[in-house]
């Protein structure tokens, strides 16, 4: 049984991942979770299903410690990077933005395997992030965990070309964007995502994002990567 800490719990990211324990029992057990704690409510449930111990939050700590008086709830801008550093089997990094940079470090700083959800880790301190090799962390982001998967077949010195999918968003068949509003913009044929995810995969700001990801994870010089 691996011993996993999932930050950012709540997102959807996180969500899916605590599915996955459901349906394993047998195979993870979740140490701590941390989330930002808007909805405390949710992460209250997700802390009694699955019985974790440590909890981290940014919001309402006091209306999650009555409701939990057995667990240790640490709150805080630090939270989540104080609980990456629990020794455990795996970190899921499923936080959004910057602030999972430093969660990222304290994971691989104590020796944990990271699973990389939060691109913007790489984005904002790929240097630093990758000075700790490559062999810690495990890409989740969907077209990069597809891609770390294709290169266990082989070497990266035979790939010729990585090329990154975009589903085009809402704006796939739009030639006109001139008037573009903001509903517009947040609804995703495909995906129900958060509003700064949802509005960078609608400008394809995403992709570029993605690109700077897959240089860093894959040792990929720019020119080799090309999104579609």
């Amino acid at each position: 049984m691996k011993d996993l800490v999932i930050l950012g719990s709540t997102g959807s990211i996180g969500v899916q991942a605590l599915e996955i324990v459901e349906a394993n029992p047998a195979l993870f057990r979740v140490v701590a979770i941390t989330a930002a704690g808007t909805n405390p409510q949710v992460i209250i449930e997700q802390a009694k299903k699955f019985k974790v111990s440590v909890i981290g939050v940014t919001k309402n700590a006091d209306v999650i410690r009555a409701a939990l008086p057995q667990a240790t709830v640490i709150d805080g801008p630090d939270a989540s990077t104080e609980i990456a550093a629990i020794t455990c089997d795996i970190v899921l990094n499923a936080i959004t933005g910057s602030i999972g940079l430093a969660p990222t470090l304290a994971a691989l700083k104590v020796g944990n395997r990271l699973a990389l959800a939060n691109k913007e880790s790489l984005v904002a301190g790929g240097d630093l992030v990758m000075a700790f090799g490559r062999d810690q962390i495990i890409p989740v982001d969907s077209e990069h965990s597809a891609l770390y998967q294709c290169f266990l077949s082989g070497k990266a010195s035979e790939v010729k070309q990585v090329i990154l999918t975009a589903s085009g968003g809402p704006f796939r068949n739009r030639n006109d964007l001139s008037d573009v509003t903001l509903e517009e913009a947040l609804a995703h044929p495909t995906w129900n995502m958060g509003p700064v995810v949802t509005i960078n995969s609608a400008t394809l700001v995403n992709k570029g994002l993605e690109i700077i990801e897959a240089h860093y994870l894959f040792d990929i010089p720019y020119s080799k990567i090309e999104a579609v």
